[in-house]
């Protein structure tokens, strides 16, 4: 049972890091058009450059607390995993692994939640910044 949770898991992070990959490869070939300003001025591509850096050291940042949050609640399953050799009897053992089943599941979905309002936060993010640059 602990093997599907961990592969349903990884399987849903593999996913969501391809997806974040695509999404991040699409948004930097639109850097090359907005690097040439008209006019030969710099500062105002050096004004963009600066918010592009921002804001893609805040998506990184954010990525790796999402990271740092799964790894905690994967280890935290593990360490429970191991305490159900504690259980007394089969009923305590039943019990016991159905609360950590559900409390793997809710850790799932709390996650995925997390990173799909991350994502649309850095949509939003991103249209601005493009609706800016474009202004």
């Amino acid at each position: 049972m602990f093997e599907q949770v961990f592969d349903n898991l990884r399987t849903a992070t593999e996913a969501n890091i391809r997806w974040q990959h695509e999404m991040f490869k699409k948004w930097t070939t639109l850097w090359p058009g907005m690097a040439a300003a008209p006019n030969g001025g710099t500062e105002p591509v050096q004004q963009v450059q600066k918010k592009w850096v921002d804001f893609a050291a805040e998506m990184v940042k954010k990525q790796r607390a999402t990271l740092e949050t799964q790894f905690s609640a994967g280890l935290k399953s593990i360490e429970d995993g191991f305490r159900l050799t504690e259980a007394k009897d089969a009923d305590e053992l039943r019990t016991k692994t159905v609360e950590l089943w559900q409390q793997s599941f809710d850790s799932i979905r709390k996650i995925h939640e997390a990173q799909m309002r991350e994502f649309q936060a850095a949509v939003v993010k991103w249209t601005e910044l493009m609706t800016t640059q474009a202004a």
